[in-house]
């Protein structure tokens, strides 16, 4: 087995990798199973209120199974997780899995037309602020754009987003301040995930790109008297492939997290505003399988990601894993 790994060193990479994701999986079920466990006090009194019956206590405690011994609590929870079986939410007696599944498409809907404007906007300006300021030059134009990548990728998201409802919704009532209705109701959420992500993406784009434009390779290339569009698209724009697919997955990733407090802004019906209003209920099952979700999310992309570097480039991908 060692042998064929060595002489196989994708297999290795990729069987490291697998490995790596079960073990972070595995530490985020137990994690998130002790989490009921380690808050103080009476966790269930707690989500019922001080004025429920201790019989009511009781029977909520056995229908979650706390009153079994803690490894027969982990046991079973294990085996319903493998099972798709979340628990039911104290608040609403409703399936977890269930409620999970009936608003993550709507935290998708914005999170994912976000990332692919983030990096149709980010790349390319990026690249050009780049070519544009190279080696010293049009330093007032590299000033406007470091001035103004900086101030906007220093505004928290609430904040723009707040910003966004009061110019485009109160002032200019334009598009629609809350609720999942039209196309129109999209463009406040989007553009509050995407703002910020596509300024600080855009700065270092034009770092990683100008990084590239003095690499020997692309003096070669240029003494060539390639067209500027080969120039720069063929031999520059591959070789940030690299940081491009790293930075993409810690976007995703943050994405993901920033929908919790664009949803709640703009009322939006996803595992955001779900998440808060669980938190809010003390509905700690709903909040369990919440954080189950992102966080296999998280690691998921963050093994394609690895995935996908190891394809685009193998000899320092796998050599340095």
């Amino acid at each position: 087995m060692t042998t064929a790994l060595t002489r196989n060193p994708w297999a290795g990479f990729a069987l490291r990798r697998c490995w790596r994701l079960l073990v972070s999986l595995a530490v985020l079920v137990t994690a998130s199973f002790a989490m009921i466990h380690l808050i103080p006090g009476d966790p269930v009194r707690a989500a019922l209120g001080t004025t429920a019956s201790p019989a009511l206590v009781a029977a909520e405690k056995h229908s979650l199974g706390l009153d079994q011994p803690l490894l027969s609590q982990y046991v079973t929870f294990l085996g319903n997780l493998f099972r798709g079986r979340l628990g039911e939410s104290i608040s609403t007696q409703l399936p977890v899995s269930q409620i999970i599944s009936s608003r993550l498409p709507a935290t998708l809907e914005i999170a994912v037309p976000a990332f692919v404007l983030i990096l149709l906007t980010a790349i390319p300006l990026g690249m050009s602020a780049a070519v544009l300021t190279k080696d010293g030059r049009r330093r007032r134009g590299e000033l406007a754009f470091t001035t103004a990548t900086g101030l906007l990728g220093a505004v928290p998201e609430y904040l723009l987003a707040v910003g966004l409802v009061a110019a485009f919704a109160v002032a200019l009532p334009i598009f629609p301040a809350a609720s999942q209705g039209g196309p129109s109701s999209y463009v406040l959420p989007v553009l509050s995930l995407t703002v910020i992500p596509a300024a600080v993406l855009s700065r270092i784009v034009r770092v990683e790109t100008l990084r590239v434009l003095g690499e020997d390779y692309m003096r070669t290339a240029r003494a060539k008297r390639l067209p500027a569009r080969l120039h720069y698209l063929r031999h520059a724009l591959p070789n940030l492939l690299t940081s491009s697919l790293t930075l993409g997955g810690m976007l995703f990733t943050s994405l993901l997290a920033g929908t919790v407090l664009i949803e709640n802004v703009f009322a939006w019906p996803g595992l955001g505003a779900t998440i808060v209003t669980a938190i809010t209920q003390k509905d700690y099952p709903l909040v369990q399988g919440i954080v189950l979700v992102y966080g296999s999310a998280s690691l998921l992309i963050t093994f394609a990601v690895d995935m996908a570097l190891g394809l685009a480039d193998p000899q320092s991908t796998i050599r340095g894993s």
